[in-house]
């Protein structure tokens, strides 16, 4: 595993609060996070089969653009029913014409395609560290569970009304942030990263 040594990391995202999370979790490593947004960088197409394509595109283009390392992130919901759906497309089920996003919609479609009684699914995240020179470090982190009809809380984002993580009776959209924080796909593929990369 190659080392982030302290100083400026890029992440390869245009969303503030994803660059608000991680720069919280980086900075205790003497890493300063700067957003693939803020420095103006273009988002590369989202062409790869997997999470890990996925989040490898993203984290190569901004390392190769700025010179820095950099640091993406691949996520979604992967049924098991359905063959792994929505998994890489988790964003575009939920998307409608005009470009916004209709996550009741996308959660409709998955109890009306979904006949597998057990109704299994996972929650993933893939981060992908990226060098200038190429080389890439991937982690990933998985919450287990089953979905759900009708979805239940009001609490989260997207899918996680329709989400019970595993030996549990609330679903993600029932639980409070440090509730959920205890299951989080993005925080399992963190810590892994942590141990590899960072030192813990």
């Amino acid at each position: 595993m190659r080392r982030l040594l302290p100083g400026k990391l890029v992440l390869a995202t245009h969303n503030a609060g994803k660059r608000r999370e991680f720069a919280a979790l980086l900075a205790p490593h003497g890493l300063e996070v700067l957003s693939a947004g803020e420095l103006g960088l273009p988002e590369p197409a989202e062409t790869g089969d997997t999470f890990r394509e996925n989040a490898t595109i993203k984290a190569l283009a901004a390392a190769r653009a700025t010179g820095l390392p950099a640091l993406a992130d691949d996520s979604g919901l992967a049924v098991e029913g359905l063959g792994g759906a929505p998994g890489v497309r988790t964003a575009d089920w939920a998307q409608r014409p005009d470009g916004s996003r209709d996550y009741p919609a996308a959660m409709a479609r998955i109890a009306a395609e979904d006949r597998s009684p057990e109704r299994r699914c996972a929650f993933v995240a893939v981060l992908v560290l990226a060098w200038p020179d190429g080389h890439t470090e991937s982690f990933e982190g998985r919450c287990e569970g089953r979905w759900i009809d009708p979805p239940r809380g009001g609490n989260g984002f997207g899918y996680d009304p329709l989400f019970v993580p595993e030996g549990e009776t609330h679903s993600f959209g029932e639980m409070t942030p440090e509730e959920k924080g205890r299951f989080s796909h993005r925080a399992r593929a963190f810590a892994a990263l942590e141990a590899a990369c960072l030192g813990g």
